[in-house]
């Protein structure tokens, strides 16, 4: 599909379908008496504006469809629509812009250059986009002021916190302005307290802003942020239900806790 048709394929069918959408989603390792199937029909639907815990034993096939929705690898047969776009049509380049232009990732580890600025590291996306350096400053420090760490724009990742480390991050995943973040253990090097300042934060990213999350975790009191927990077991949605009491802000313990340049 060509990138024209795949955006008019946008435009005309964004209103009838989910955000996003699985059918028979598979996903096939290795060839022969070594081939694994690590998902084994995957049916899912995710609406925008929704916030999804995605659970899971090692193994239970949670992160490879993860990695699918976020055009990081491809199914080895099934349909996976974004915004009424087929994904499974598109070649590797319209895939990278897509991923580009519409998603945001954290990852556990942070992944931030040692050597650069809270700002810089922010300002690399953009960079890659080709984006003006005054107009890359700007955003990137609109970035850092939406997760409470604009006053800290010019220390390296050695002077921050982890916490402080993984709301960079996440303003890295923002500052092109995604319609999905697509966490990856977002808490799993972190603390308590500064497990609670992250999920707060992404609580406020989906409640205030509208941005669509999808979060796989092992931790049932982080998953107790999300509007929604998506269980897979064995290669298959094992169960799929909504929170009725999602933590947040006034909604437990995470209300009280700091946002702004607490460490």
């Amino acid at each position: 599909m060509s990138t024209s048709a795949a955006s008019a394929s946008l435009a005309s069918t964004a209103q009838r379908m989910p955000l996003i959408r699985l059918r028979g989603i598979t996903k096939r390792y290795g060839q022969g008496q070594a081939a694994f199937l690590a998902l084994k029909g995957v049916d899912l639907d995710i609406e925008e504006g929704d916030f999804v815990a995605v659970m899971g034993p090692s193994g239970s096939g949670k992160s490879t469809a993860m990695n699918l929705l976020g055009c990081l690898d491809v199914p080895t047969s099934g349909q996976y629509f974004f915004r009424g776009v087929p994904v499974h049509e598109l070649n590797r380049d319209q895939r990278a812009r897509l991923r580009r232009e519409q998603l945001g990732f954290v990852f556990q580890g942070f992944n931030l250059l040692a050597r650069t600025s809270a700002q810089e590291n922010v300002e690399l996306p953009l960079l890659y986009r080709g984006i003006p350096a005054k107009e890359r400053r700007r955003l990137a420090l609109q970035a850092l002021d939406t997760v409470g760490l604009a006053q800290w724009a010019h220390h390296t990742p050695a002077e921050l916190s982890g916490g402080q480390q993984q709301r960079v991050a996440i303003a890295r995943a923002l500052v092109t302005s995604p319609k999905v973040l697509l966490a990856d253990e977002p808490t799993g090097n972190l603390d308590t307290q500064r497990s609670r300042e992250i999920m707060e934060l992404l609580w406020r990213l989906n409640s205030e802003r509208g941005i669509t999350v999808l979060m796989v975790t092992h931790e049932s009191d982080m998953a107790a942020y999300a509007k929604r927990i998506v269980r897979f077991v064995d290669g298959l949605v094992d169960s799929d239900e909504r929170n009725a009491h999602p933590l947040g802000a006034g909604g437990g313990a995470a209300a009280a806790t700091p946002m702004q340049g607490a460490r």
